[in-house]
């Protein structure tokens, strides 16, 4: 499969004499280039998903995973079939864990453990860089991503098992890496609700990451945790302008309800980061100032960025969504993100992989230092305790007979 990228160049350099698709990338690519909307990239206009069958989502086709042996593509017999299709609505499965805390060694991250209680996110997220996660369930990053959750069943009792092993060692753990815990599904199914149950009955260490305000429900167990120094939350803050945070994140808080979120935690003696990511080039980099303006007056205490992540098939999802969006913008995009990332749309090497390289990087980055001292940000970090910890108590256990 071409990239969204590939397919943009090849319609700017297409011969007239080409048969009617190709000449409807000659089409992109003028289109691009005076700043109309094109038509979709080459992968749009063959899979493309009609727009009021996925209406609310990100993104804006369902391409098959990069495992799955075979792509399947919805194709109108001519009888209108395609007219005839539901839109995507959010379907849930259940999965028994072994298993709920992962482990990591990456060097670049602040954290050795996290949990994810949710396969999936419905926040649909256009840039998540998680997307790709999906194909491991033979689903698409795409909109399977965001409509097919699955949601972790006994999550509190498996983590109870590992939390009371003998040989268990505490370390904060950090939730939200990955897929939002307090994604809507969490109303109905309150799996993060009953993982804060089990780590404060243990007193053990949490550091949690969302864009919703749905996190302010918990500041029952958060505040009397974050009392002992065993709890913060960092809010991601995209940006402040409503309509772009619908068209890039359709089904997560509105800015305003996230920073009423940030002063709310606060007020409650929960100590507070914000987030601004990803920072995407040409497209939200112009807010980062203003941003850490409103949530320092919000009452976050510090603040961190990440820049744009294009993993695997997030390219094109992305790619896909800014043609679409901001096709005049998107050549422009690419350029910085490429410029970025050694002349690749991602690089994820250690240590660059969040803060990309080169020029436009290392602005951004001057930028963030110098309007977070000026607020004051940053000046100390919240460290939460790990020597309050106490196992939780085993329950019965088969016993061996040899």
């Amino acid at each position: 499969m071409l990239s969204v990228e590939t397919a943009a160049r090849t319609a700017a350099t297409a011969p007239p004499s080409q048969s009617a698709k190709p000449a409807q990338k000659q089409s992109l690519g003028n289109n691009a280039r005076h700043g109309e909307k094109p038509a979709p990239p080459t992968e749009t206009v063959e899979s493309a998903v009609a727009e009021d069958r996925r209406r609310g989502r990100g993104a804006l086709t369902n391409a098959s995973g990069r495992y799955e042996p075979h792509a399947r593509v919805a194709e109108d017999d001519g009888w209108d079939s395609l007219g005839s299709l539901e839109a995507f609505q959010t379907q849930v499965s259940y999965e028994k864990p072994r298993t709920v805390i992962t482990r990591n060694d990456s060097p670049d991250l602040s954290f050795d453990r996290s949990i994810n209680p949710y396969r999936g996110c419905e926040h649909g997220c256009v840039y998540c860089f998680a997307r790709p996660t999906h194909a491991y369930m033979g689903l698409s990053p795409g909109l399977d991503f965001e409509t097919r959750l699955f949601v972790k069943d006994g999550v509190a009792q498996a983590l109870e098992r590992e939390l009371s092993a003998p040989n268990y060692q505490p370390k904060t753990i950090a939730i939200g890496t990955n897929t939002d815990p307090y994604q809507p599904i969490e109303r109905q199914h309150r799996n993060m609700r009953a993982i804060l149950e089990v780590l404060s009955r243990a007193n053990h260490p949490v550091g949690i990451v969302t864009k919703s305000a749905l996190v302010t429900r918990d500041i029952d167990i958060l505040a009397p945790m974050a009392e002992k120094g065993l709890a913060k939350v960092a809010i991601s803050v995209t940006s402040l302008d409503g309509k772009l945070s619908r068209l890039m994140e359709p089904r997560a808080a509105q800015p305003q309800k996230r920073l009423d979120a940030l002063r709310e935690l606060s007020a409650a003696g929960i100590p507070t980061a914000a987030l601004v990511a990803p920072i995407i080039p040409a497209i939200n980099d112009h807010e980062i100032e203003a941003i850490l303006d409103r949530v320092q007056a919000a009452g976050a205490r510090s603040a961190g960025y990440v820049m744009l992540r294009l993993p695997l098939e997030v390219e094109n999802i992305f790619g896909e969504w800014l043609l679409t969006h901001f096709p005049a913008k998107y050549r422009h995009v690419m350029s910085l993100v490429r410029g970025m990332r050694g002349g690749k749309a991602y690089d994820s090497s250690f240590g660059q992989r969040m803060k990309g390289t080169g020029a436009y990087a290392w602005l951004t980055g001057r930028r963030f230092e110098v309007a977070s001292a000026k607020l004051g940000l940053n000046v100390s970090r919240a460290k939460l305790r790990c020597d309050l910890f106490k196992p939780p108590l085993r329950g019965p256990e088969q016993l061996m007979l040899l």
